[in-house]
């Protein structure tokens, strides 16, 4: 299944096309969230990354 929405990454509204914002012509996004899995093996490593960036509580 593919995703149909999109979300520009400039005004935050939301379109059906697929290359340019019909509004301010900025590119778009997809602003549905990654599919999640239990065994995902890359976790340790964005769990570090957000921990050094300052966006996970120590």
């Amino acid at each position: 299944m593919r995703w149909l929405m999109r979300k520009c990454s400039t005004c935050g509204r939301y379109t059906l096309r697929k290359d340019l914002c019909p509004y301010c012509g900025s590119p778009l996004i997809t602003p549905h969230p990654p599919r999640f899995s239990p065994e995902d093996k890359y976790l340790k490593y964005r769990y570090k990354l957000k921990k050094d960036a300052g966006q996970i509580p120590e």
